[in-house]
């Protein structure tokens, strides 16, 4: 991964966490809802990328080929889940 995505990715996701953070704490009644769908949304992406990685490894790939399989589910989520914030 280069460290323009790298930086990306990182920047992203403390954008969504700060965000996602202060919706919860203004809405606490459906804190406990939006919680447990945050969790399986980390569980899917983490999932997809155990897939992705392992088929990548089999293939042949190299290190970082796997590596960048691996965290491309997680990297798709958090970009659309930052679209998504912005636009709100």
């Amino acid at each position: 991964m280069n460290p323009f995505a790298a930086a990306t990715l990182a920047w992203q996701t403390t954008f969504v966490f700060t965000l996602r953070s202060l919706q919860l704490w203004t809405e606490p009644a459906a804190a406990q809802a939006r919680l447990a769908a945050y969790a399986l949304e980390k569980q899917k992406a983490f999932a997809a990328g155990a897939v992705a990685a392992g088929q990548a490894a089999l293939s042949g790939a190299a290190a970082y080929e796997v590596m960048e399989a691996a965290l491309a589910p997680a990297r798709r989520r958090v970009h659309a889940n930052a679209r998504t914030l912005m636009r709100r």
